[in-house]
């Protein structure tokens, strides 16, 4: 995960081709991901509705490798997943969203 842009307004967080960008001043959380040479529609919401910030392990059938993404949980439940390098990197992913966001 590479970090684009960390001000105390806005954080921007690039892992891949998949960025999330945390807006104070606008008040939304939106996550661009591109397919390829194709960027798919970005999809938003409002950063009030954020609730957590999380790590999510799997293990891949096929491989037995460990799969790790940091996942954003809103109020309703729903989650987004953000994916890390490897479990050190979305714990501090995790870390990192909390602290922007004062999710301690």
């Amino acid at each position: 995960m590479a970090t684009i842009e960390s001000t105390p307004r806005r954080l921007v967080l690039q892992s891949g081709s998949t960025t999330l960008t945390l807006d104070k001043e606008g008040g939304k959380v939106s996550m661009q991901r591109k397919v390829l040479f194709w960027s798919r529609a970005p999809i938003e919401k409002g950063l009030a509705e954020i609730a957590d910030a999380t790590v999510d392990t799997a293990v891949d059938r096929s491989s037995g490798v460990e799969v790790c993404n940091t996942m954003l949980i809103s109020r309703a439940g729903e989650g987004w997943a953000f994916p890390a390098d490897d479990k050190r990197d979305a714990e501090a992913t995790a870390r990192q969203i909390k602290e922007f966001l004062g999710l301690a």
